[in-house]
């Protein structure tokens, strides 16, 4: 689903996406919440950016969805979507053997995600960092099987990326999901991307930390 664009890791693009809420006024909260209640938090979060006097009210489920996504059906609602209309995301079409939508996350301090429809899956993935760049990696890897269900709906993975194994995260959902459950997933797993640096930063090289 990648190509070689890694000249950045997750740590660059966290530093960057700070920078940006610092930058339009924000404070970052801490709350403790019971996990089933992670996505409600998470679509509220997005709502309490806006500005004073906006309105504040559910997310927006009433997009429809096709019978079934396919990779071309997507990058055209997607293209047509408030996220990217409004410059939060900005899409590309990638060719190969897997068609792939590659996804900079604007607010996120340019994140890059890779889409991809495949059976009936859609299929939302992120780098995280090359498995060179933790120092012990049987230790990360166990300590990730303890906590990475504290990032919801996002799973990692270890993939090649050139020549080189990278961590990854990723989301799956059905191809009849809802556009607006989609948006969702992509920005869920934006928002777990800079959240794992945060959690699993001790774990990384230290030049991959700094």
């Amino acid at each position: 689903m990648k190509e070689a664009r890694v000249a950045k890791t997750s740590t660059d693009y966290q530093r960057e996406y700070r920078e940006r809420m610092r930058q339009l006024g924000l404070v970052k909260k801490d709350v403790w919440i019971r996990p089933e209640h992670a996505a409600v938090l998470a679509a509220m979060e997005k709502r309490l950016r806006e500005a004073p006097g906006d309105a504040i009210g559910a997310p927006d489920d009433s997009l429809p969805a096709p019978p079934r996504w396919t990779i071309h059906a997507l990058h055209q609602a997607l293209i047509e979507s408030p996220e990217v209309k409004e410059g939060a995301i900005e899409v590309e079409w990638m060719e190969g053997a897997e068609p792939t939508l590659h996804l900079v996350m604007r607010e996120h301090g340019d994140l890059p995600v890779f889409i991809a429809v495949g059976g009936e899956q859609v299929i939302a993935e992120a780098l995280l960092w090359p498995v060179a760049s933790v120092v012990d990696p049987i230790a990360f890897n166990a300590h990730i099987l303890r906590t990475h269900k504290l990032l919801p709906l996002s799973t990692i993975a270890i993939e090649p990326v050139g020549d080189a194994p990278w961590y990854t995260m990723y989301g799956a959902l059905d191809t009849r999901s809802t556009l607006a459950t989609i948006c969702f997933e992509i920005e869920t797993l934006a928002e777990n991307v800079l959240a794992a640096v945060d959690a699993w930063r001790p774990f990384l090289s230290d030049a991959e930390a700094a």
